[in-house]
């Protein structure tokens, strides 16, 4: 019993070095380490595209295409954008509602992420 103790109180002691590490590291570098781009992860054994944060120097380029063209978008429109403006531009089949929920989905995510800003009626304009 004293052993498993002993054990354990190991694994936390190493487990302490480690946060203490961490939390010395420069932010920075805690950011840039985390802010991967446009990786490919597995949820639920689907793959899906990591969208980063924006952070202090956007990099656009870390931006999965659909989402870079869509952003582009918004930007040279002055003023709020709707998703079906976006969706005309893409080319989409505008008049069919559930083509325009992945544009949807992909804008929503954007904003989540500091991309751009979503207005309470549903629109969107552009971070800069």
């Amino acid at each position: 019993m004293l052993g498993e103790f002993g054990v354990e109180r190991e694994e936390l002691v190493i487990a302490e070095r480690v946060l203490r590490r961490l939390a010395g590291q420069d932010r920075a570098e805690v950011e840039a380490a985390v802010a991967v781009a446009a990786v490919k992860a597995q949820v639920a054994g689907r793959a899906v595209l990591l969208i980063p944060h924006r952070g202090d120097d956007p990099d656009e380029t870390a931006l999965p295409g659909g989402y870079r063209k869509a952003l582009a978008i918004v930007r040279t429109v002055d003023g709020l954008v709707q998703v079906r403006t976006v969706g005309e531009e893409l080319g989409l089949e505008v008049a069919v509602r559930g083509k325009l929920e992945p544009l949807r989905a992909k804008m929503t995510k954007l904003a989540d992420r500091g991309w751009l800003h979503k207005q309470p009626g549903g629109r969107f304009t552009a971070r800069w």
